[in-house]
């Protein structure tokens, strides 16, 4: 066996008076590639601080025997940094300027992997990362020699790269042998072998419950048997044995009802697979558009400051496609969305387009209001409705009573994310909007995305989501929108 990189033993982990993890044992072997997934707020980036000793257990211990480099998720109010490009490998350039969330990664990789450490920790590493930049991350990661830990809900990274998957889930850590594939291949089975189960479970409590009451009922017939035959038996002495006999065979149909009421609890019971609680987003009705060509632009021509994002360029946004727009960070995708937001010159728009626009980077709120107020205030939707679009986004009965203006940014992201579904929108523009969702949301929402009637326009960098919801592809490259 190979030699042991960490330890963890009997640990608990708490914030505030909640535990957030509670691991009796773990343990990690050189050259291991692990990906850590798990829902928003299950413990992923707790678990992996507590590898990396950023912070400690509230009890127990964690043991490293390796000199691990740690990479923690990119914080996206940064606006001066060091600006860095990507050709074929990661360069460091000197330049004060704002940074996009993909710049900013890019240059935290770029310092990571310009050193090699026996072990990488590396905690959302594709956060805002362009596919290129994907590619040459997997690329990378592909060949390293060392152990490797990370958090991620990119998919095709985890199925390329890691060979044991870690699910935090309820506090606990499961493990699962291979890739993300191959993990929920066993999650499905497990899921099928708890529901088989279940059902065995409910059909035998029911077979012994149903016989401990037959064996109950023909004792009270025997006993009201019983009663009738006691006169019978004061004018005729022969019948004493039948009496006696009779109550003989009360008394055993009653110790054998009795047995079996003790088996149906002794039974271990075996609850439906969390499965059953998928979640779905309703779909709601929308404006109709009987223009079937919605968005059209003609000779378009986009500038970022002074720099050329698009020149001359035409194209057509048809009713109901569902249209991924791709490029490399700073190609203008971001800036395209904003113009057809704002209606910019060259861009026309039928009037009866209602745009719901989810902005990468605009997720701060001012408003002093608790969550829910906040949802009350932009929605007409009944409280109940509002209660179960944001259970849908993992806000718990807590988070409800937070100041909006206190979320964190992944938080504030899922709640404009819940704006979108419960607004009047026949067209959404979403930019990077997989970012800060677990697995389990974004799967729910590329459900979501399949069985909406509306046209929908998505700049991501996550192929998975993109192959899942979209069937028409611009890519942005050298001042051209091309369709792919």
């Amino acid at each position: 066996m190979e030699q042991l990189q960490f330890e963890i033993k009997q640990v608990t982990h708490h914030y505030l008076d909640k535990e957030i993890l509670n691991i009796p044992y773990l343990a990690v072997h050189q050259l291991e590639r692990i990906g850590i997934v798990g829902d928003n707020g299950a413990g992923k980036s707790t678990l992996l601080k507590l590898l990396a000793g950023k912070i400690s257990p509230t009890t127990g211990h964690v043991k490293s025997f390796v000199d691990a480099l740690y990479m923690d998720q990119i914080d996206l109010q940064v606006t001066n940094a060091i600006d860095y490009a990507l050709q074929g490998k990661l360069n460091i350039q000197m330049q004060h300027e704002h940074l996009s969330g993909g710049e900013q990664t890019r240059r935290k990789l770029a310092e990571l992997l310009s050193t090699y450490a026996s072990c990488y920790l590396l905690d959302e590493p594709t956060s805002h990362l362009d596919r290129d930049g994907i590619q040459f991350l997997i690329d990378e990661l592909t060949y390293y020699y060392g152990t490797l830990i990370i958090v991620s809900h990119d998919r095709t990274l985890l199925d390329a790269i890691v060979d044991t998957i870690w699910e935090v889930r309820d506090g606990a850590v499961h493990v699962y042998a291979g890739n993300y594939s191959a993990y929920k291949e066993q999650k499905e089975l497990e899921r099928q072998q708890q529901q088989y189960a279940h059902e065995a479970y409910i059909k035998e409590k029911g077979r012994l419950e149903a016989a401990a009451a037959e064996k109950m009922k023909r004792a009270e017939q025997m006993a009201q048997a019983k009663n009738l035959s006691r006169n019978e038996a004061k004018a005729k002495p022969n019948r004493m044995f039948e009496t006696k006999s009779k109550a003989s065979g009360q008394k055993a149909l009653h110790r054998a009802a009795k047995a079996m009421e003790e088996r149906v609890q002794q039974l271990q019971a075996v609850e439906k697979p969390d499965a059953e609680r998928a979640f779905h987003f309703a779909h709601k009705a929308i404006s109709e558009l009987h223009n079937k060509v919605p968005i059209l632009a003609n000779d378009f021509t986009l500038m970022a400051g002074e720099k050329l994002l698009l020149e001359g360029v035409s194209f057509q946004i048809r009713q109901g496609q569902k249209i991924a727009i791709t490029g490399a960070n700073g190609s203008g995708k971001s800036t395209l969305l904003k113009a057809i937001a704002e209606g910019a010159a060259g861009i026309d728009t039928s009037p009866k387009v209602k745009i719901g626009y989810f902005k990468q980077m605009s997720y701060q709120f001012k408003e002093s209001q608790t969550l829910l107020q906040f949802m009350k205030s932009q929605s007409t939707y009944d409280e109940g409705f509002l209660r179960k679009v944001l259970a849908a986004m993992h806000f718990t009965q807590t988070d409800l009573r937070k100041s909006v203006c206190d979320l964190s940014g992944g938080e504030a992201m899922r709640v404009q994310l819940a704006l979108l579904f419960v607004g009047d929108y026949n067209v959404l523009l979403l930019d990077e909007p997989t970012n800060f969702l677990d697995i389990t949301l974004l799967e729910a929402l590329e459900q979501f995305m399949l069985g909406y009637r509306g046209t929908v326009l998505i700049v991501s960098h996550d192929e998975a989501f993109l192959q899942q919801t979209t069937t028409v592809r611009y890519h942005l490259a050298e001042q051209k929108l091309l369709l792919q």
